[in-house]
């Protein structure tokens, strides 16, 4: 159900030292980082184990409000498609509607959505579109 989860922070450099001190006494580190240029706006690392961030620091994520973000599984890119029609339907703000993100890996493709409570919310789908079902 959920991919990775990210929290916004008032000093990126900080936390990023922080988290990296912590999180590798779990055996975590630093597996991608983002760059504003990268993204449009938002600067961030994402830690867990080789290849797979789990769970994200940065500052600059658009959230407005709580500054969380939580990112969903979908098994399919009409499933990102659908749950961002259904959060817009719902009543969220449009976050950035469904496409690929290259700058995270070739085959992302997501979704975003400011849910009503100003939580950055996406679905996002790994996987290739020849591999999808």
């Amino acid at each position: 159900m959920i991919d990775h989860l990210g929290i916004d922070v008032a000093d990126y450099a900080a936390s990023r030292s922080f988290y990296e001190r912590v999180l590798a006494a779990l055996g975590h580190g630093v597996v991608m980082e983002v760059t504003r240029e990268m993204t449009g706006g938002y600067e961030g690392c994402g830690f867990g184990p080789p290849g797979r961030p789990h769970f994200w620091v940065g500052k600059g994520g658009g959230t407005s409000g709580h500054g969380s973000h939580i990112a969903f599984s979908a098994q399919t890119r009409a499933q990102v498609d659908a749950f961002h029609a259904a959060a817009l339907a719902a009543g969220a703000r449009d976050n950035g509607g469904p496409g690929l993100r290259p700058h995270y890996h070739p085959d992302y493709y997501a979704a975003f959505a400011i849910d009503p409570d100003g939580h950055n919310i996406e679905a996002v789908c790994h996987l290739p579109a020849e591999a999808q079902p």
